[in-house]
């Protein structure tokens, strides 16, 4: 594996790409779900593949700052959900220690480390971070926002893995795998 930087031109560059994309996802592409202002989002499988590409820094920023400008335009940020999906991205970019996807190699090992960074990324955003956020700057009853969490944690699993496992495989077919090259 080579050596990786997580403040390079290609990161913050995919960084400020990353966001926009979570932004306009985020804004117009979501299916709601029965519980309030809880929608299955597909902006999630986005920010876990730019987390996995990039790093969790690079993952965090693109969900935080897409989530807070879709907010804005809505009127103020719920920073309780916005550090949530900041969270959860960087918690799911950790993955990208442990895959390379420049290689070009991705493969069943790799989509089940992803998808298992993600799930508790998401775990840990949703369960904890975000419903008790919610309690203590908002002071929302505390049924609804465990059973917001609840709906979230497994909507947006379920979009980091799918959409990012999917990005993350069409990526990876991009890039040449060293040896790949033969000499006639």
């Amino acid at each position: 594996m080579t050596k990786k930087s997580l403040f390079s031109t290609k990161t913050i560059v995919a960084t400020g790409l990353g966001a926009a994309l979570f932004m306009v996802l985020f804004m117009f592409v979501k299916i709601p779900s029965p519980i309030p202002e809880t929608n299955l989002q597909i902006a999630y499988g986005v920010s876990a593949f730019f987390g996995a590409v990039f790093g969790p820094i690079c993952g965090f920023l693109v969900a935080f700052i897409g989530h807070a400008l879709n907010d804005f335009s809505y009127g103020a940020p719920w920073w309780s959900w916005v550090i949530a999906s900041g969270v959860a991205a960087a918690i799911g970019g950790m993955v990208y220690f442990m895959i390379d996807a420049e290689s070009g190699k991705i493969g069943k090992s790799e989509i089940f480390k992803f998808c298992a960074m993600n799930i508790v990324g998401n775990a840990i955003a949703w369960g904890i971070i975000a419903p008790v956020l919610d309690i203590v700057i908002y002071a929302e009853p505390v049924n609804l926002v465990f059973t917001q969490g609840l709906v979230a944690f497994v909507l947006d699993a379920i979009c980091a893995c799918v959409i990012g496992s999917l990005l993350l495989i069409a990526y990876a077919k991009t890039k040449t795998s060293k040896g790949s090259l033969t000499k006639e």
